[in-house]
């Protein structure tokens, strides 16, 4: 039996990430002048790129240093997507896993969203040994514009020159920069497929739970509060990603 997993920001909890749709997570804390909806566009990348990246440094300065829990380190050798950018399957030493997406210590090199692009490491780091205050944001912009490749004059992006996080926006789409053909494939060679820690909210969850119920695959939830999605067939665990792992081992 192929058995599928697929994560949310759940699984992340226990390491110390809000889950991102939480009082205090990852999407309902926005800047001072934009919501999360409004900051984490292709939009506002393209047109106020300082105001974008600023958002994101600060998000990777808070998280940087997070380690994996058990849940990550269970799902280390498993079949696994995950909607989290947090990029702890990785440090976990899972190195199949799909990214669905992005990751937030990746960039690329800002094109159309078909074009391919390699994956390159982002310069958080090198912006942060500037020792510069988190609340010093003019001299903060300025640097990261300079180390994602964007005109200190014009502060527009460029295509092909400038750099991207590899993070999938809300106004983009699946393509396989991330991974999209592959992660279907799985989707349907499962079956088995689990869903831990995900509130079902995103898109990738509904087009893997349609073709896992297409396929007959045998259907799991793993929530400490699951969504009830009215199918009977589908068993669901009131449990935290940790707690479920523990029963399944002991």
């Amino acid at each position: 039996m192929i058995t599928l997993y697929i994560t949310g920001a759940g699984v992340s909890k226990q390491s110390g990430i809000p889950t991102f749709r939480g009082e205090d997570g990852f999407w309902t804390i926005g800047s001072k002048n934009y919501t999360p909806q409004e900051m984490a566009t292709r939009q506002m990348y393209r047109f106020q790129p300082e105001e974008f990246l600023l958002w994101y440094y600060k998000r990777f300065v808070t998280y940087k240093d997070v380690y994996p829990n058990s849940a990550h380190q269970w799902l280390s050798d498993k079949r696994l997507i995950t909607q989290n950018i947090d990029g702890l399957d990785d440090k976990a030493g899972n190195k199949t896993y799909i990214p669905i997406h992005g990751r937030l210590d990746r960039v690329t090199v800002y094109s159309s969203q078909e074009q391919p692009q390699k994956l390159l490491q982002a310069p958080w780091e090198d912006i942060e040994q500037l020792k510069i205050e988190v609340e010093d944001h003019i001299r903060l912009k300025y640097a990261l514009l300079e180390s994602f490749k964007i005109s200190l004059s014009t502060k527009k992006p460029e295509k092909g020159v400038s750099l991207k996080p590899f993070i999938l926006l809300f106004d983009e789409y699946y393509t396989d920069l991330y991974r999209m053909t592959e992660a279907e494939r799985w989707m349907q060679d499962a079956d088995r497929v689990v869903f831990i820690g995900t509130s079902f909210s995103v898109n990738i969850t509904s087009i893997a739970l349609r073709i896992a119920l297409q396929n007959n695959a045998d259907i799991e939830i793993v929530d400490p509060e699951p969504v009830d999605l009215g199918i009977p067939s589908i068993t669901y665990h009131s449990l935290t990603a940790e707690d479920y792992i523990s029963r399944l081992d002991g």
